[in-house]
């Protein structure tokens, strides 16, 4: 198994810029045509948790004006073998001091890579613990 793959890792940021823009725009098109399509995708969002294709779009569609603007503040990628990849972002929307995070799933598939599982969150006001002391 091969990690990492430098090839596979231009693929998944491009895609995942291409999602970010599509993001900004409210481009429902486009950001359906990035997910998995199937009862096996699931997206659990900041305020709602989300099954299948038909739910996911359905809450694009409800969404008023879409995804709040927000700014990239870093992102990772890991891929796994030729098939697999985990997209890891940290965020902040504007107007906002809170750190927001996305994790991707992509898998490749017949008509290319798909999300088939997406996180979205928005990071506390303080952590749940104390960080240990090295």
């Amino acid at each position: 198994m091969i990690l990492d793959d430098q090839k596979i890792v231009e693929e998944i940021t491009d895609l995942s810029d291409r999602y970010e823009q599509a993001l900004g725009n409210n481009d429902l098109a486009a950001l359906d045509g990035f997910f998995w399509e199937g009862p096996e995708v699931v997206r659990y969002g900041v305020g709602e948790n989300l099954y299948g294709t038909e739910e996911i779009a359905a809450f694009r569609r409800a969404r008023q004006g879409g995804s709040p603007p927000r700014k990239v503040l870093r992102r990772h990628i890991a891929t796994v073998g030729d098939a697999t990849a985990v997209v890891s972002l940290e965020f902040q929307r504007v107007g906002s001091q809170k750190i927001g995070r996305q994790m991707q799933t992509w898998v490749r598939t017949p008509e290319g890579w798909k999300i088939l599982a997406a996180h979205v969150s928005i990071m506390a006001e303080k952590p749940e613990t104390t960080a240990p002391q090295t």
